[in-house]
């Protein structure tokens, strides 16, 4: 079931608790013992940040599947730790991400050793409204021995963008001149993605490869959330699903987690067929609201359906389109009829999909950050913004984002 650690940080006792709940997450993600270290660090410092920039936050560590998918590494974890706050946010960002950089007379090392660490690195900060950073640390290096990234992915104020060669590593005096996308080091065409991405032409053709990630916060601090996202491929089918057990605890997580482990079987089928599999599979369990997004990656063709109160936006062309859910609970009753809606799928697509726990009236980004960030960042800013410090989330909230890939910046 969903194993996810929620650590709220309002005082420097719980500093230690999100590092503890870090090492316990990669013990049982299997992480090595260097990478698990990593994790602790990670943990630590992004917690230590929240105390020392934002008054506090919410730490939240999960294991999720990669944000890409790779062919022969369908089974890699990682493990994700997210820093959520509604703090002043950060002034510099480029600056910010730099070793040796402070504004609290420390050591300045947080942000810098977090990116170092992290596989994957990710970070949005507004003026006035707070900051996100997700980091994540990986069971599987890459071939030659050294980690995967770290793919760093910027959205902020004036600061839109990302980085493969770490912010001041590579580069004299640690100044970052200008963000490239991609967070690939070797630019060219980057394989055995969920697609084959093209790096140098323009991007405006239908994107050949996409990226996916979610943020899951358990009802009340518990230990396992009864929502769950997964995403798999079958061929040239990418299939994303958010699964809502009914009701919070334990027996929830048991019906979301049912429908995690028999999408691995249905996932070649359509979003329609698979629902009506899967609502088989989830007999004899509380049910569950049940939404699934599939792209066609060669036809650059989205399809959707749903099932329960599971919500879904996709932006397209600047607009946001409501994708609709028909009423029923997967395993418990299911509709007669199952419609699906389908769109074209380009570059500048984004899709957010969420459960009850969001509230009804959330307000989708109106930039096109988004298109670029990290799709973890995604999902932690939008569960940041449609709550707050004195109205925290009111049921389990998973928030699932499936992105594009983005080719180089200029």
């Amino acid at each position: 079931m969903p194993r996810v650690w929620d650590v709220p940080v309002r005082d420097s006792t719980r500093v230690r608790d999100a590092r503890v709940a870090a090492e316990d997450a990669a013990a049982l993600a299997g992480l090595d013992e260097r990478r698990t270290a990593a994790a602790a660090l990670v943990a630590t410092e992004l917690a230590t940040n929240l105390l020392k920039h934002a008054e506090g936050g919410q730490v939240l560590i999960d294991i999720v599947a990669p944000p890409v998918l790779r062919e022969g590494r369908e089974g890699s974890r990682f493990v994700q730790i997210a820093a959520i706050d509604h703090g002043p946010g950060i002034a510099d960002v480029p600056a910010a991400l730099r070793d040796g950089f402070s504004t609290t007379r420390s050591l300045g090392a947080g942000l810098g050793t977090c990116l170092r660490l992290a596989d994957d690195f990710g970070l949005h900060s507004t003026s006035g409204r707070g900051t996100v950073v997700v980091a994540r640390m990986g069971t599987t290096p890459r071939g030659d021995g050294t980690p995967a990234g770290p793919a760093v992915r910027v959205w902020a104020d004036g600061v839109s963008g990302s980085r493969g060669d770490v912010a001041g590593a590579d580069t004299p005096g640690g100044a970052v001149p200008g963000w490239s996308g991609g967070g690939s080091r070797d630019g060219g065409v980057r394989e055995n993605e969920v697609g084959t991405e093209t790096r140098n032409g323009p991007w405006s053709q239908p994107a050949r490869a996409v990226r996916a990630g979610g943020v899951n916060i358990p009802y009340a601090g518990a230990g396992c959330s009864g929502d769950a996202w997964a995403w798999l491929r079958a061929g040239e089918r990418v299939t994303l699903m958010l699964a809502d057990g009914l009701g919070h605890g334990p027996e929830a997580a048991r019906a979301s987690s049912a429908a995690v482990v028999a999408l691995h079987r249905w996932a070649h089928l359509s979003p329609a067929e698979a629902l009506r599999r899967l609502h088989d599979t989830l007999k004899g369990t509380r049910g569950a609201a049940v939404a699934l997004a599939q792209l066609d990656l060669r036809a650059g063709r989205l399809r959707f359906a749903g099932i329960g109160n599971v919500g879904a936006r996709l932006r397209t062309d600047g607009t946001w389109r409501h994708l609709l859910s028909r009423p029923g609970i997967v395993g418990v009753h299911r509709p007669g009829t199952l419609r699906e809606e389908e769109a074209d799928w380009a570059d500048d697509r984004l899709l957010i999909m969420h459960t009850d726990g969001l509230p009804s009236r959330w307000t989708p980004p109106s930039d096109a950050g988004p298109s670029m960030a990290d799709p973890a960042v995604t999902a932690a800013v939008t569960i940041r913004d449609a709550s707050s410090p004195a109205r925290p989330v009111r049921d389990d909230t998973a928030v699932a984002v499936l992105t594009p890939t983005p080719p180089d910046l200029p």
